[in-house]
């Protein structure tokens, strides 16, 4: 199905379109599925999150604008950020000073921002611009929700480390995405 099929099933739910609502779900819910269960890694706690995920859309397709995002970007943004809310539910209510700096933004993420402002491209040549294991971490810590702890130890490098390759990255990605 095209980006187009697929945005004209969101506008048509927009309109309360039931029929397009299941067409859209038959047509994506596969990929959604694979997006929340990479964050989450527990199946039940997937199945879940794609139920949210579907409500959302629902209730939030008359926000979705064409020129701003693609279909897909709209839809999996929709999904990542409802298993990252899951996942976040599940940490303990109280942190540490020092747990802090662990603490994602709020704000919209990169990809978020690229997605929906229609810059997927530049960011993914952006992306390329960087070291390999960078560039992942990068993906890691923004698309795939890892902690800073899992991309320490998945690339053998001390936390700080991490910190500071995942710093001077997105310094290095906004100053390409600005050029």
């Amino acid at each position: 199905m095209t980006t187009e099929d697929l945005s004209g099933l969101i506008a048509r739910t927009a309109l309360g379109d039931r029929k397009a609502f299941s067409a859209l779900y038959a047509e994506t819910a596969a990929k959604l599925f694979g997006v929340t269960l990479r964050i989450l890694k527990d199946r039940a706690q997937a199945e879940d999150a794609l139920q949210e995920v579907y409500v959302r859309i629902w209730r939030r397709a008359g926000s979705f604008r064409v020129g701003q995002a693609s279909a897909t970007a709209w839809l999996v943004t929709i999904a990542r950020n409802q298993a990252i809310d899951m996942l976040r539910a599940r940490q303990p209510a109280t942190l540490d000073y020092d747990d802090a700096p662990d603490i994602a933004d709020q704000a919209p993420d990169p990809e978020a921002r690229a997605a929906l402002s229609g810059e997927a491209g530049r960011m993914e040549a952006c992306l390329g611009e960087l070291d390999a294991d960078k560039a992942r971490a990068v993906v890691g810590a923004y698309v795939e929700g890892l902690s800073y702890q899992e991309l320490a130890e998945g690339n053998g490098v001390p936390l700080n480390t991490m910190r500071t390759w995942l710093r001077r990255s997105l310094l290095k990605l906004r100053e390409c995405m600005n050029r």
